[in-house]
């Protein structure tokens, strides 16, 4: 008898990436049942509000077709379907959830676990793609790339661009300011030691790697990181301790002429209080990849403001986060299988 998996997937970590690592790391012992939503296509719901479905946060499904697509089976895979209190009194066969995202706020984890249900992530599973990318954000910031691709595109050969006035440092020469030292900001940091600047951490809960400390990387105070750094970058998680984390406060903290990179979560910011430190001068210019509200409305006045670079929350989406993410899902099966204790239980 094979083991029942139902499986609900998406655009982006679709089912059959699924079912050909499930298949990988368990062979012939389980079948798969494979469901794909709408997502990026359309929208989850976001929920950090309050509102939504309780005890959850950035999901996408309806309870009623989730509940009829997870049915008996004891085992579900997912990446932003949801898993509230409610649905779990309605699943007593499910027994192991794997979910395909680093965060699992999809999922009632103490709902989850007062149930006897396993709850499982996949961590890391985009730090790589996300830290790529944050190079590639600050120095599109720095270096004015969309806006020459943007004027260009609009029939505008910006020379002006070349004003002193107008360019942007080297990396080389900058003091970089890296808040949040996990799996993404170590590859982060990792990535800008070759570029031979000065680092700067602020994390209360980490220490830096030894490779880091040899290579002259600093570990701060948040006050301090904001005050010496040319650039800060974001890479913490969303706690009720780091929600609104950059506000007027913070952002006054910053070091006159400074910008700021945010790849990593809206709620780490307050977008008011940033849109008055840039049209103040105070900041320089900020990169930003996710927001307070997504997608962002076609009349917020961060569209306008020319000293901003924007991206629709891509920074994690390459395929390797896909296959990566599929084969933490796929092992975790197998070890739950084969009675092994679970890599990465929440």
């Amino acid at each position: 008898m094979t083991t029942d998996i139902a499986i609900i997937g998406d655009n982006f970590m679709r089912s059959d990436f699924f079912e050909q690592a499930i298949a990988q790391a368990c062979g012939d012992r389980t079948t798969c049942r494979p469901l794909d939503l709408g997502w990026p296509d359309e929208p989850v719901i976001q929920g950090f509000d309050g509102t939504g479905l309780p005890g959850i946060y950035e999901y996408q499904g309806d309870p009623d077709q989730m509940l009829a697509h997870i049915g008996t089976a004891p085992v579900l895979v997912t990446h932003n379907a949801p898993v509230t209190a409610d649905m779990l009194d309605q699943l007593p066969d499910l027994r192991l959830i794997a979910v395909s995202r680093g965060g699992p706020v999809n999922i009632d984890r103490q709902a989850a676990k007062s149930r006897n249900v396993t709850v499982v992530n996949a961590p890391g599973r985009n730090a790589s793609a996300v830290a790529e990318f944050t190079i590639g954000a600050m120095i599109a910031e720095l270096r004015n790339i969309a806006r020459g691709h943007e004027a260009m595109r609009n029939g505008t050969y910006r020379t002006d661009l070349y004003r002193a006035d107008v360019v942007g440092d080297e990396i080389c020469d900058m003091t970089i300011g890296v808040i949040g030292y996990g799996q993404i900001g170590t590859r982060v940091v990792r990535l800008l030691r070759a570029f031979g600047c000065r680092i700067l951490v602020s994390d209360p809960y980490v220490q830096l790697t030894p490779e880091d400390r040899a290579a002259g990387v600093e570990l701060v105070s948040q006050e301090t990181l904001l005050a010496q750094a040319d650039l800060v970058t974001l890479h913490p998680r969303v706690t009720k301790e780091t929600t609104g984390l950059m506000n007027a406060k913070t952002f006054a903290q910053m070091k006159p002429g400074a910008i700021i990179v945010n790849t990593a979560r809206g709620p780490l910011m307050n977008y008011d209080d940033l849109l008055d430190a840039l049209r103040s001068g105070h900041l320089r210019g900020a990169m930003l990849e996710t927001f307070a509200l997504e997608p962002v409305p076609a009349d917020s006045p961060l569209l306008q403001l020319p000293n901003v670079t924007l991206t629709p929350h891509i920074a994690g989406a390459s395929l390797r986060t896909v296959r990566v993410a599929a084969a933490k899902a796929a092992e975790e099966i197998r070890r739950w299988l084969d009675n092994e204790p679970p890599l990465n239980p929440c």
